[in-house]
C-alpha cells in the first residue's frame, strides 16, 4: 500500500502565497511521477503542475510565472508553491504519483485533497 498525506491548504487574499506539500510512504518500489491536479466546484479535474524524477518540471499555462513545483525524491515529497494567487485557483488540490511495481507494472494514486481558496 502506498498513502498521500496532503497539508498546507487554506484561505488567502487574491495575490496572497500558499505551499502545498504532499509526502508519499509505504511500499513504493519506483517512484517516478509525482503532481499537482486541482477540482474546482462544479468543474472537472484539471492538471496543474507536475515533476519526473528527472527533475522536469510541467506547468499548465495558466499557472505558469506563478507555481513552482519542487521534489525531494529521497524523501518522497513534493511541494507546489502557489504565489500570486488568484480567485481562480480555489480548488480543492489533489496530489497524484506514479511508481513502477516490479509484479505489477505501472500504478498510481491519489491524495485526499487539500482546499485552496482564493478571495477577491
Amino acid at each position: 500500500q502506498v498513502q498521500l498525506v496532503e497539508s498546507g491548504g487554506g484561505s488567502v487574499h487574491h495575490g496572497g502565497s500558499l505551499r502545498l506539500s504532499c509526502a508519499a510512504s509505504g511500499n513504493i518500489f519506483s517512484l517516478n511521477f509525482m503532481g499537482w491536479y486541482r477540482q474546482a466546484p462544479g468543474k472537472e479535474r484539471e492538471f496543474v503542475a507536475s515533476m519526473t524524477s528527472g527533475g522536469k518540471p510541467t506547468y499548465t499555462d495558466s499557472v505558469k510565472g506563478r507555481f513552482g513545483i519542487f521534489r525531494d525524491s529521497t524523501k518522497n515529497t513534493v511541494t507546489l508553491q502557489m504565489n500570486n494567487l488568484e480567485p481562480g485557483d480555489t480548488a480543492t488540490y489533489y496530489c497524484n504519483v506514479g511508481w513502477l511495481s516490479p509484479a505489477d507494472g505501472w500504478l498510481e494514486t491519489w491524495g485526499q485533497g487539500t482546499l485552496v481558496t482564493v478571495s477577491p
